[in-house]
């Protein structure tokens, strides 16, 4: 016989992080969103910083922005709840133009998004021509229309090794280019965007990390500055410090990369002590329990993207999946 799912039986999934008096308060929110979810044939994709009652509780398909964007491709339902930012639900879109996607708040944007205009991009195949760009996932329909592929931070190596070619144009995240062109050996041009919550890391809370925690293993997003990711033990992709953790099984770990990271992780791995350094993304942040259920009951806060612009971008995207990913 199948258990019904309900607040009460979702509690043990995150009763490590969420004491069960706040979960009181949020019961009525999860039982409503999973009853909307039934009415309207609804799933709600969530990335790998949502707060641990959306990412355990109410999320159909969690990942990085790469398994966002697989995933988003063989959705069955007719509404997509993209909890997340901006960009992700516009992907989301892209990939089902057919279906509904919502975001909980039109609000929640990205900095990395927002260093960048598809002007900017034009201006940079004018004063390098011949040379491809690849624009990373965290950016608007607009910036990616005006690509030849995207990359995430899950897969850029590949992206940009699959081109056979010595230089490239890698926008907008800075650190992100510079320490994926080290990999590589491809010299990157690139622009000066970065991560508000990654770029705060510096080689110093490193230190006082391990000073503090003796025998962490330390892993860094690449999005932090190359200096961070030089004194961390391992960079990658929030998907890749996942593979990292359940195969190396590390008895303390401290994952430099948004704070609910570590939260919605430690479940999987209670042989693990997670040290929780903690910058916080404001706009992932916006996405709450409360939204969900507004967005699902309202049915507002719709993404959509001008058609002219999705053919365009819907290719970069299809290229970017089309590139295999070794791990």
């Amino acid at each position: 016989m199948t258990m019904t799912v309900n607040a009460a039986n979702l509690y043990q999934r995150v009763s490590h992080v969420v004491p069960a008096v706040e979960w009181i308060t949020m019961a009525d929110d999860v039982e409503a969103i999973l009853q909307l979810k039934r009415e309207r044939n609804a799933v709600i994709l969530a990335h790998n910083y949502m707060t641990p009652e959306i990412f355990h509780a109410v999320a159909d398909i969690t990942g990085d922005s790469l398994a966002l964007a697989r995933e988003a491709v063989n959705v069955d339902a007719d509404v997509i709840v993209l909890a997340g930012v901006h960009f992700m639900a516009e992907t989301a879109k892209l990939l089902n133009p057919g279906k509904t996607v919502l975001i909980p708040d039109l609000a929640s944007g990205c900095s990395l998004a927002e260093s960048i205009t598809p002007a900017d991009v034009r201006a940079l195949r004018a004063a390098n021509p011949g040379v491809p760009v690849v624009t990373y996932v965290n950016t608007s329909a607009a910036v990616k229309a005006e690509s030849d592929l995207c990359c995430t931070s899950g897969n850029a190596v590949e992206v940009i090794e699959s081109l056979g070619v010595p230089k490239v144009i890698m926008i907008p995240d800075q650190y992100l280019a510079a320490n994926i062109a080290r990999q590589t050996g491809v010299e990157v041009i690139t622009h000066p965007g970065a991560c508000e919550v990654h770029e705060r890391f510096t080689p110093a809370d490193i230190t006082d990390l391990r000073e503090s925690w003796p025998g962490v293993t330390v892993l860094a997003h690449p999005e932090c500055p190359p200096a961070v990711v030089d004194v961390a033990d391992y960079a990658g992709s929030t998907a890749q410090m996942v593979d990292f953790v359940a195969t190396r099984q590390p008895e303390r770990v401290a994952l430099i990369t948004e704070c609910s990271m570590s939260d919605n992780v430690a479940q999987q791995f209670p042989g693990t002590e997670f040290v929780r350094p903690c910058n916080l993304c404001p706009h992932m942040k916006r996405n709450t329990l409360a939204s969900i259920r507004h967005a699902l009951e309202t049915m507002t806060n719709e993404v959509t993207v001008p058609a002219d612009v999705a053919d365009r971008a819907r290719t970069a995207v299809e290229r970017m999946l089309e590139v295999k990913v070794t791990k």
